[in-house]
C-alpha cells in the first residue's frame, strides 16, 4: 500500500496530468495540435480505413479511395490495435484526446512502477519517482505511436519483476495488453531486441539460464507478432517491389555525422521528443561532478551506465546514415528498407531513468543539494508543460482549420458527382485534407506503396523535378510523399489562405494526370500560367473556419 505523503504526491501528478490534456477535451476541434507526421496523415489514415469498410479486410485486400486502390490494406494499422477502434468508434479528435489521456497516464503509472520497484526504492526518495515519472508523461511524443516509446517503462517493471522470480499474473498482462497500444517496428522491436541482449549478457554473468526471463520476451515478441500479422505478411510473403525499395539513408560524410550525433544527444528527435537539454543535462552534469568529488563510481554504476547508453544510442542513430554504410546497403537490402536508427527511440527510457539517479545522487549530498534536485525536478516539469501543444503549434492551423470540413464539403457539391468517380491531387496543402474529406486522390503520404505507381506518379512531375535537386532527391530516394511538388514551392505544403506564393512557372504532365483517373487539382496557391498546363480555373473556395484558400483546377 502506499504511504498517505504518496498517494498526495499521486494525485498532485495526475492532476497535472489532467490539465495537460485538458485544452484538447474543452478546445475538441478548436485545439491546436501537431501536424508533421499527424494531421497531415495517421488523422486521416484511421477515418479512411473506418469509412473503407476494411478494418478485417484480407492481407491482400487495399484501401479504395487512395492511389487508385493501390494502397494496400496492410499498410494501415492492424484492426487490433486499439487506437484504430477509438478511430472507428469515435469522432478523430475525441479519439485523439482520448488516446493522449491513455496514453499518458499509463506512461506515468510504467515509470513510477519501475522508479519506485527497481530504481529508487528508497521513501525518503519517492518525490523522485513521482516527479520523473510526471515529466515522462508529459514529455512531446509522437501521438500514433501511442505507448511504442512511453510503454517501455512498465514493460521493462514486468520483465525486471519476472527476471527477479516474482510469479505476480500482473506481469504477463503487460505483455499480453502492451501490443494491442504500441507499435512493433516504431518502438517496441528495437525494446525486445534490447531485452534479448540484457537475457543474454545477464545469462552469460550470472552462469544461469533465465528460462521464464526468457519465456518473457518470448511472450511479448509472439503477440507482437500475432497483433501485426499483416507486417509479418508484407514482410515474408509480398514480392511486389513498393516505395522503400528506392529508399537511400546513407548519404552523410564522417563529421556531418559527428554532428548530427551531438546535436541528437542534447536536442533529440521530432519522433521521441525528450525536451532534456536543459535541465535533465543540467541534472546530468551535477551528478558527474558529485560522483567525480566522491570517487562513488562504484556505487553509481547504473547512472554512468544510462549515460554511456545514452551515448551510444546518439552516436548510433546519426551513424546509420554515414555513407560508410553503403558497401553493406548495396549487398543487403533489407538494411536500406528498414530504419534501424530507430534504436534511439529507446532514449526517452534511458534519460529519465537516468534522470531520476541524477536527482538521487543531487539529493543525498546534502539538504541544500537536496532543495537543488526538487527545484530541477519542478524546472523540468514546468518546462515540459511549455511544450503543450496548445503552446507549440498556437501559429498552425486547428483541427477544425486544417480539414476544413465545410470548405470541402462545399467543393464537393460545387463538382457534384459521386466523388468515386473521379480524382483529384493536391498543390500547397496535404492530400491527407481531401483524404480527410472523402475524395479520392492520386496523390499520399505513405510508407508503403508499389513502386511502380511511385514512377508513374512521377511523371506527372518530372519535369519540376529535374528544376530542383532537393525535391528530386526528396522524391527519388525517399518517396513517402507521393505529392505534386513544384520547383517554386519546393518542401513546402501549407501554404494559408494568407500566403502571397504564386505558381508562374508550373510544368506538369497533365495528360499523364489524366491517364491515371486524374480530373481535378486542390491548389493552395493561383496557378498563373494554368493554361499552358491544360487546366482550368473553375472556382476558388474561401471558408472562415478554413486555414485555406482553394483553386480548384480542372483537367482538360
Amino acid at each position: 500500500m502506499f504511504a498517505r505523503k504518496e498517494w498526495r504526491h499521486i494525485t498532485i501528478a495526475f492532476i497535472a496530468l489532467a490539465i495537460y490534456v485538458a485544452p484538447l477535451f474543452l478546445l475538441g476541434e478548436d485545439a491546436h495540435i501537431r501536424v508533421h507526421d499527424n494531421l497531415d496523415s495517421n488523422i486521416a489514415w484511421y477515418k479512411v480505413l473506418a469509412e473503407s469498410g476494411e478494418i478485417f479486410g484480407l492481407v491482400d485486400a487495399s484501401i479504395p479511395q487512395i492511389i487508385n486502390g493501390e494502397l494496400s490494406r496492410n499498410a494501415f494499422g492492424p484492426e487490433m490495435s486499439g487506437i484504430v477502434w477509438l478511430h472507428a468508434l469515435l469522432p478523430p479528435m475525441a479519439a485523439y484526446a482520448v488516446s493522449q489521456a491513455i496514453t499518458r497516464i499509463l506512461a506515468f503509472i510504467g515509470m513510477y512502477l519501475l522508479l519506485k520497484k527497481h530504481t529508487i526504492s528508497g521513501p525518503r526518495q519517492q518525490w523522485i519517482a513521482t516527479a520523473v515519472a510526471l515529466a515522462f508523461a508529459l514529455t512531446p511524443f509522437w501521438p500514433s505511436g501511442m505507448l511504442s516509446t512511453l510503454g517501455m517503462p512498465l514493460a521493462l517493471w514486468a520483465l525486471l519483476n519476472i527476471r527477479a522470480g516474482e510469479k505476480h499474473p500482473i506481469n504477463w498482462i503487460v505483455f499480453l495488453l502492451l501490443p494491442l497500444y504500441s507499435s512493433f517496428v516504431l518502438g517496441f522491436f528495437f525494446f525486445i531486441v534490447a531485452a534479448g541482449l540484457f537475457w543474454l549478457i545477464d545469462s552469460i554473468k550470472t552462469k544461469r539460464w533465465n528460462l521464464r526471463f526468457f519465456l518473457a520476451i518470448a511472450a511479448m515478441t509472439a503477440m507482437f507478432l500475432l497483433v501485426e500479422y499483416r507486417l509479418v505478411y508484407s514482410f515474408l510473403f509480398d514480392d511486389e517491389p513498393n516505395s522503400r525499395d528506392e529508399y537511400f539513408h546513407a548519404r552523410l560524410s564522417f563529421w556531418h555525422a559527428v554532428r548530427l550525433s551531438l546535436k541528437n544527444f542534447f536536442l533529440g528527435h521530432t519522433h521521441v521528443m525528450t525536451v532534456h537539454g536543459l535541465f535533465i543535462i543540467a541534472s546530468t552534469v551535477m551528478a558527474l561532478g558529485i560522483i567525480f568529488t566522491k570517487k562513488s563510481w562504484r556505487e553509481e554504476k547504473l547512472f554512468l551506465q544510462l549515460l554511456v547508453l545514452n551515448i551510444v544510442l546518439s552516436i548510433w542513430y546519426a551513424f546509420w546514415f554515414y555513407r560508410g554504410w553503403l558497401p553493406l546497403t548495396e549487398r543487403f537490402h533489407f538494411l536500406d528498407t528498414f530504419n534501424f536508427a530507430r534504436f534511439h527511440f529507446l532514449r526517452p527510457l534511458v534519460i529519465y531513468t537516468g534522470f531520476a539517479l541524477a536527482l538521487k545522487i543531487i539529493a543525498d549530498s546534502g539538504v541544500a543539494w537536496r532543495k537543488a534536485a526538487a527545484v530541477l525536478a519542478v524546472a523540468q516539469i514546468l518546462l515540459l508543460f511549455m511544450f503543450n501543444d496548445e503552446i507549440v503549434y498556437r501559429d498552425k492551423p486547428t483541427f477544425r482549420q486544417f480539414y476544413a470540413e465545410k470548405q470541402f464539403a462545399e467543393i464537393g457539391r460545387h463538382i457534384g458527382l459521386p466523388k468515386k468517380e473521379y480524382r483529384v491531387a493536391s498543390i500547397g496543402i496535404h492530400p491527407a485534407i481531401a483524404q480527410y474529406n472523402g475524395f479520392y486522390t492520386l496523390d499520399t503520404y505513405n510508407n508503403f506503396y508499389p513502386l511502380s505507381y511511385k514512377h508513374e506518379f512521377r511523371k506527372i512531375i518530372a519535369k519540376e523535378l529535374e528544376k530542383n535537386n532537393v525535391i528530386r532527391e526528396y522524391f527519388d530516394e525517399w518517396g513517402g510523399r507521393c505529392y505534386i511538388f513544384t520547383a517554386e514551392l519546393g518542401k513546402r505544403y501549407m501554404f494559408k489562405k494568407n500566403s502571397k506564393a504564386t505558381l508562374k512557372n508550373l510544368e506538369l504532365d497533365t495528360s499523364q494526370f489524366k491517364k491515371m483517373g486524374g480530373t481535378y487539382i486542390f491548389s493552395a496557391v493561383p496557378i498563373k500560367n494554368a493554361e499552358e498546363n491544360r487546366l482550368q480555373l473553375e472556382r476558388t473556395f474561401i471558408s472562415k473556419e478554413s486555414a485555406w484558400k482553394i483553386y480548384l483546377y480542372k483537367a482538360y
